[in-house]
């Protein structure tokens, strides 16, 4: 697979820097080619431009349609020649235009032991819901909200008195050791889908 990364950000990136952490130390075999953000004030967009990384805002209120919004977004990681799409809480909602533009070529990181809480507020569902164990999922993307194909998961115990915010505390830097990891999973290839399974060579 092409090793050429396209990262979409809305936030602080994090997920971002530990992506150029693990390439930076040689963990991950991989170029950073285009970090798109549709928020101006990202501070991924910061972190892209600290290492030197080509940026560019496409702002969702400038399209007339999500599906307008995402040949846009589809034009630009392919005028960057990117092999692999990286979520990296990226809020929006991909429609079919994008997720068929790169067939099985789309990572997400989502805070949760999916398919457990999906969605927004995944921390909180898990402490709502009482749970004792939750944790983080890397996944593909497909045409249903955090449904695609599981790479990786690890999981994070959740303690009586946690709130939100501290799972969110404890499980942020699980997801910074294991989407690099799943990255190279993917990237290194061989392989396959096998119905919702993903199934490494």
């Amino acid at each position: 697979m092409n090793r050429r990364l396209g990262v979409l950000v809305s936030g602080r990136g994090s997920n971002l820097q530990a992506i150029l952490d693990a390439i930076g130390e040689g963990r991950l075999d991989a170029t950073v080619a285009v970090v798109i953000s549709n928020k101006a004030g990202a501070y991924g967009l910061e972190r892209a431009r600290a290492a030197g990384i080509a940026t560019a805002v496409l702002s969702h209120r400038d399209y007339a349609s999500r599906e307008d919004y995402d040949r846009a977004l589809v034009a630009a990681l392919r005028g960057r020649d990117v092999g692999l799409v990286c979520l990296a809480g990226f809020m929006r909602l991909l429609t079919p235009v994008f997720v068929d533009a790169f067939p099985n070529a789309i990572l997400n990181i989502h805070p949760s032991l999916l398919p457990a809480f999906p969605g927004l507020d995944a921390q909180r569902q898990a402490v709502e819901h009482g749970v004792r164990v939750s944790g983080v999922t890397v996944h593909f993307v497909n045409a249903e909200l955090d449904a695609g194909p599981i790479v990786l998961q690890a999981t994070v115990p959740v303690q009586p008195d946690d709130t939100p915010e501290a799972l969110a505390e404890r499980i942020l830097p699980e997801e910074h050791r294991l989407y690099p990891d799943a990255i190279r999973l993917v990237l290194d290839g061989g392989w396959r889908i096998d119905g919702r399974r993903f199934v490494p060579r």
